[in-house]
């Protein structure tokens, strides 16, 4: 009986961690798709449209983690992750068909709002519906889906896309090549769709239903601006502010930039770009097996540490004028040591740090403000790079590394083997 049960966790939380492989692909798809529909749609030469297009989803991941928090507290995760499959599916079907720019930016943020419901429940679920003792392992199960999607999507578009240099192929990228890259989300999106008909409803939101009364009801907003939840608040801003501001993510935006700095052509660059995604795979599987072992606290000081030395070499190499294989090393390093420790580790910490009271606005809180830190990363990148190279980018980063590194010694506590009730009695001013 307990295998059963232990079986059908295992069945609902990887349906939910389905939200975490579109965010992944959802996320990624674009790079490829950026050179063809840029053609396609006249904006080559054109860098506030350009940054339109990049954007527009991110503006969309905003506004659902936003309204994430609010509306599952109100109506439940289930409906809310449903929710998401369908803006995922219409996503990917609008963008890849509209011929009008217009059209498919309003397409891209609508998967966008889908990224940022799926961001902050998908994990929160995980969490909700998982014991104590494999929490961990579930809740980086969703992140291991968001890099099985990040690779997916680098394949997708490797295998769409055809040699530029040809006429027929170029003519194949800029008319259909970018749509279809669009359109293959549309399979695992219907999965999910129909998936979440069959994953219950999260046990603690119905606990939280069943024993809300009218004197502990009002604005769950209001109970979250409460002295006693400020500290773990700012805990789980700065985290979430911090996974994206390691600068990890700028390798996954900026490949094209980041590989030919370090002097490879546009053919050695698609290579290595899957193989960063390779690495961010099979890293994360050890972080499925770390994570209970080593605990969170351990992996979380070991990545910001082991970034911060990382970034300060790779800045010093860019800075002496190093290319090849040893600047590949060290950007797979850091992709690595990311994969098995701030990727799945930031996720896991959100969903177990907050009370259930306040635990869906305060993840769509934290959720928020990690993609806002990752528009401002993604915007300020090029401006850094251009102003201070690679390498001074770089060090910046490794600054930002040490000085977290710091915090979380100071501030993040060990959460491993602990139940969500016992995390709240430790973390929150009674």
């Amino acid at each position: 009986m307990v295998e059963l049960n232990k079986a059908f966790i295992y069945f609902i939380c990887s349906v939910s961690a389905m939200g975490g492989l579109l965010f992944g692909y959802d996320w990624v798809v674009i790079g490829g798709a950026k050179p063809f529909y840029e053609l396609y749609f006249g904006i080559t030469g054109a860098p506030l449209m350009q940054g339109v297009a990049m954007t527009t989803a991110l503006v969309g991941c905003l506004v659902g983690a936003m309204v994430a928090g609010a509306a599952a507290d109100r109506w439940g995760r289930k409906p809310l992750l449903m929710v998401s499959a369908v803006l995922f599916t219409v996503s990917a079907v609008a963008t890849g068909l509209f011929n009008d720019f217009t059209l498919f930016n309003i397409a891209r943020f609508i998967g966008g709002v889908g990224i940022g419901v799926a961001s902050a429940l998908s994990p929160m679920y995980i969490a909700e519906v998982s014991p104590a003792e494999i929490r961990g392992r579930m809740v980086s199960l969703n992140q291991m889906t968001i890099v099985l999607g990040i690779l997916a999507a680098q394949i997708v578009n490797m295998l769409l896309a055809r040699d530029t240099t040809v006429a027929e192929s170029q003519a194949w990228n800029v008319e259909w090549g970018w749509r279809w890259m669009f359109w293959a989300e549309t399979l695992p999106a219907g999965l999910f769709l129909l998936m979440s008909f069959f994953i219950p409803e999260s046990p603690v939101y119905l606990k939280m239903k069943a024993n809300l009364t009218p004197r502990q009801g009002g604005s769950v907003e209001s109970r979250l601006g409460e002295p006693r939840y400020r500290r773990v608040l700012m805990l789980g801003l700065i985290i979430a502010v911090f996974q994206q501001w390691c600068g990890t993510n700028v390798i996954f935006n900026y490949a094209q930039e980041i590989f030919v700095g370090a002097g490879f052509n546009v053919d050695g660059m698609f290579i290595n770009i899957v193989i960063t995604g390779i690495a961010n795979v099979l890293f994360t599987f050890v972080a499925l097996y770390t994570i209970e072992k080593w605990g969170r606290r351990t992996l979380m000081l070991l990545g910001a540490g082991g970034l911060g030395l990382i970034y300060l070499v790779l800045g010093t190499c860019y800075f002496m004028g190093m290319t090849g294989v040893l600047m590949v090393a060290l950007v797979v390093a850091a992709i690595s040591v990311y994969a098995m420790t701030l990727g799945p580790v930031t996720w896991t910490l959100l969903a177990e740090i907050f009370p259930h009271r306040v635990r869906g606005v305060a993840m769509a809180t934290c959720t928020f403000a990690l993609w806002v830190g990752c528009c401002t990363l993604t915007f300020s990148f090029p401006s850094m790079n251009a102003a201070l190279g690679s390498s001074g980018t770089f060090w910046i980063y490794s600054c930002i590394c040490i000085c977290a590194f710091i915090f979380l010694y100071r501030n993040c506590p060990e959460t491993k083997g602990k139940t969500l009730e016992q995390l709240e009695k430790e973390l929150i001013i009674q």
